[in-house]
């Protein structure tokens, strides 16, 4: 079984998901069979670029929400509907 890996993103430090299985839980529905997709597709000597690309995609976003909620007033407020 692989080590847990860590990264800091905005200075809190998240967990990073490190193998298929984890990968595919920690993605967003909608992006689990374009993953399944490029991973059943990669041949030996690309699987490990593959991984890292959907590690990175997949690394919580601690100030994600707080970042979507700002920009949904932002836009609210530039169509002036806030």
């Amino acid at each position: 079984m692989a080590d847990p890996l860590k990264t800091l993103v905005d200075g809190v430090e998240v967990e990073v998901p490190n193998t298929i299985p984890d990968i595919r839980a920690a993605l967003p529905k909608d992006r689990r069979a374009e993953f399944d997709r490029d991973i059943n597709a990669a041949g030996i000597d690309e699987i490990h670029a593959v991984m890292r690309h959907w590690m990175l995609e997949a690394v919580p976003d601690p100030d994600a929400e707080a970042r979507l909620a700002r920009l949904a007033s932002d836009e609210a407020e530039r169509r002036g509907t806030s």
